[in-house]
């Protein structure tokens, strides 16, 4: 005797579509605001290093700046 085997209508089969799909939304939406907060982290502490070392360059603030400036 054959077991009774459910019948999944493609409304159902749209629903559970729909609920992965946006399940795996909110997991990319978490992962990219994690990556967002961690660039901003690096970028500022990125900032902090160049700022140490503008202040402890012998160079002047007007010669930093022309180097900046300078075209190869």
């Amino acid at each position: 005797m054959a077991g009774t085997r459910k019948t999944i209508t493609l409304d159902e089969k749209i629903e559970k579509a729909q609920e992965a799909v946006e399940k795996t939304k909110a997991r990319y939406d978490a992962a990219v605001k994690d990556l967002r907060m961690l660039l901003e982290k690096k970028d500022a502490q990125r900032k902090q290093e160049l700022l140490k070392a503008l202040e402890s360059s012998p160079r002047s603030f007007d010669e930093i700046m022309e180097f900046l400036k300078a075209e190869e």
